[in-house]
Formats: C-alpha cells, sequence, structure tokens
C-alpha cells in the first residue's frame, strides 16, 4: 500500500493522482499516528492498574512518548503538503 501511495504522490500534478497521493498519505500517517497513540494509551493504563504507585511516571513517559508521535505526524504532513 506504501508503494501505490508513493507512486501516486510522484505522478505528474496534471494528471490529478499527485493529489490523490498526497490524500492517501496524510490518510496514513494520521491513522498512523492514532494508532500508535492509543496503544501508549492502552499500555499505560494496563501498566498503572498493574502497579498503581509508579503512575506518576509512567504517565509522564505516556505522554513524552505521545508528544513524540505527533511530532512525527505533523513533520510528515508538512512534508506530503510542501511536495
Amino acid at each position: 500500500m506504501l508503494e501505490m501511495a508513493t507512486l501516486l504522490a510522484q505522478a505528474t500534478v496534471d494528471s490529478g493522482f499527485g493529489t490523490l497521493g498526497v490524500g492517501i498519505g496524510m490518510g496514513l500517517a494520521i491513522v498512523g499516528a492514532g494508532l500508535g497513540i492509543g496503544r501508549i494509551g492502552g499500555s499505560a493504563v494496563e501498566a498503572i492498574s498493574r502497579q498503581p504507585e509508579a503512575s506518576g511516571t509512567i504517565a509522564t513517559q505516556m505522554l513524552i512518548s505521545a508528544a513524540l508521535i505527533e511530532g512525527a505526524t505533523v513533520i510528515a504532513l508538512i512534508l506530503l503538503l510542501i511536495r
């Protein structure tokens, strides 16, 4: 699927496939980030339920990880927009 998105993004702008490729790429970036952050949140809740005394450090690490994923997603979206 990523190969198809890459081919569509490399197509000429006149044919309209370049815009379609950018749209597919943005969708993949957003879905990937949503799945990653959801998994981090679920794992953090599970870890806190197992060790409630470590909830502060787990929550901090979860927020840092989520921020890094969001940063990578924003960079991907910006690069797709300026292609």
